[in-house]
């Protein structure tokens, strides 16, 4: 297996990121370049995919002849559930979403989650962090790998180079930097590896040091 970067491309092959208890893969798709991740258990089998975003099936084709047991919406931008309709209805899939999105997503959220709520993958779990700013419910999910550094999902939240998009609203944007700093990077250690919605991933170690530089800019 090559060494994962997590550099994805529309069109292009997807990538594994091989840890002793889940397997990520990471796919991109549809025309925002949308970053879909399937998390499967090295024990059970189960897999669970992270936005259902667009190209159901290039999606349906990852998920493969496993099953699905879940869909997490991350936020309540379409281009975050674009497929999520058709993967639902052709893999039965719970979704899950963030309690304060769900109203948002138009396919119905079978589990509303919450800040601190815990969702299973096999015997792995994802945590859930809800950040406030980018939409008022969008949520991360962390993976405390037991053998290794955490793994984070962010959705639109944080990026390689910043925060989400709060469309210049100075209020979303002092929200959504004080969640993601007290939350994930007061909380998390720097080798905590980012899988955000779109583009390449990064760790928190590389964007540490460039928090009060995001909060001065405002964006």
């Amino acid at each position: 297996m090559p060494e994962y970067h997590g550099n994805v491309k529309v069109g292009g092959p997807a990538e594994t990121h091989e840890l002793a208890k889940l397997m990520i893969t990471k796919v991109a798709v549809g025309p925002m370049n949308n970053n879909a991740y399937l998390l499967r258990c090295r024990q059970t089998d189960e897999q669970v995919l992270i936005d259902a975003a667009n190209d159901a099936d290039t999606l349906l084709q990852l998920i493969g002849d496993g099953g699905l047991a879940r869909v997490i919406t991350t936020h309540r931008h379409q281009d975050h559930w674009e497929a999520l309709a058709e993967v639902v209805a052709r893999t039965g899939a719970t979704t899950v979403a963030g309690r304060y999105d769900a109203e948002g997503i138009p396919v119905p959220t079978d589990q509303l989650v919450d800040d601190g709520d815990h969702i299973a993958v096999g015997q792995c779990s994802l945590r859930v962090i809800h950040l406030v700013g980018h939409t008022p419910g969008s949520i991360a999910l962390v993976y405390d790998d037991p053998d290794g550094a955490p793994h984070l999902f962010t959705g639109d939240s944080l990026f390689p180079g910043g925060v989400g998009n709060t469309q210049e609203d100075a209020e979303r944007f002092t929200s959504l930097i004080n969640d993601v700093e007290t939350k994930l990077f007061n909380e998390l250690p720097d080798e905590t590896w980012v899988y955000p919605g779109h583009g390449s991933d990064t760790t928190l170690g590389t964007e540490r040091p460039h928090l009060a530089e995001w909060r001065e800019r405002g964006w």
